[in-house]
């Protein structure tokens, strides 16, 4: 994807327009706010602030300033051109119908665990693109619950929401978080196998790969799996990035409510402060119930550590 940082020095944009597509692009342009003036050579030039788009009578099409890189990538290809070369130069967008499963709350004190998966069909694709969806960590809260919502309405999904209280549980059942993990992907995939009938998922690397491969024998699924680093890059991760990251911040929130104290993500020194404000105010029980018990975070509010 383009570095929208480094847009301001991109070249000119020039490709080829079948001139059967040129009233549809001038009906958009006019729509979005562009001033249309008619140039000699030209079917027409569309302009506004740090952007020009220009289509010349022999279906020339050049694209040029500083917010060139935006337009193209989130209009121009996805609806014009249908195709990515320019956001996605050295991808080759596999457009074969897959799962994608991802999860978050798992490096975060409070709130639940939430696993989410997106079952994608090859006329997604450019329409999940044209959406902006990617990788949850590049993208605000309130872009992530906008994109959520889209998402759901276009695509198969499920999500595996773990509150605090039956996470504590289950850890104590798997001892481990790996295998934790990956059970919830393992169930995540078991249902939407069922909605689907895909066979093929992406998901993350784990630290151990057989982990999942052995929380899918136990559910006895049949699967093409394939484990990668920063899976993320895949549309339909980033898409299950995107309703994992809503449904734990949604949880968040919802306990930050109901307890009237503001619960923070991660575990760092904030984290530690609002948890020694929920002991003095709710006590150590209500405490328990709304984080992750196993992390030391816990003993450091406690005021346990080094005893």
């Amino acid at each position: 994807m383009i570095n929208l940082h480094l847009m301001s020095s991109l070249p000119p944009f020039v490709t080829t327009l079948d001139l059967k597509l040129a009233e549809k692009l001038l009906k958009d342009l006019q729509q979005q706010g562009f001033s249309i003036t008619i140039p000699a050579y030209t079917r027409f030039s569309a302009s506004k602030k740090g952007l020009t788009c220009t289509l010349y009578t022999s279906g020339k099409l050049v694209v040029q300033g500083k917010e060139q890189a935006h337009f193209i990538e989130f209009y121009l290809e996805p609806e014009i051109l249908e195709s990515f070369g320019f956001s996605h130069p050295t991808t080759k967008i596999d457009l074969t119908p897959h799962i994608g499963i991802d999860e978050s709350g798992k490096g975060d004190f409070f709130g639940p665990l939430c696993i989410a998966g997106v079952y994608i069909q090859a006329n997604q694709f450019s329409k999940l693109q044209a959406l902006g969806v990617k990788d949850s960590k590049t993208l605000s809260d309130k872009t992530i619950r906008q994109l959520a919502s889209q998402i759901k309405n276009l695509c198969l999904y499920h999500i595996v929401k773990i509150n605090p209280a039956k996470y504590n549980e289950i850890y104590q059942d798997f001892k481990n978080l790996n295998r934790l993990l990956a059970w919830g992907h393992a169930t995540t995939i078991e249902q939407l196998i069922l909605q689907s009938g895909c066979q093929t998922v992406i998901v993350d690397q784990f630290a151990d790969e057989k982990v999942v491969l052995l929380a899918l024998k136990r559910k006895k699924l049949d699967v093409n799996l394939t484990q990668r680093h920063r899976a993320e890059d895949d549309l339909a991760v980033a898409a299950a990035s995107i309703l994992a990251r809503q449904a734990f911040i949604d949880g968040l929130e919802q306990l930050s409510k109901e307890i009237q104290i503001p619960l923070p993500k991660g575990s760092s020194s904030a984290t530690q402060k609002a948890g020694k404000e929920v002991l003095r105010k709710w006590g150590e029980e209500r405490l328990r119930s709304i984080c992750k018990q196993h992390f030391k975070t816990l003993d450091a509010i406690l005021g346990k550590v080094g005893k």
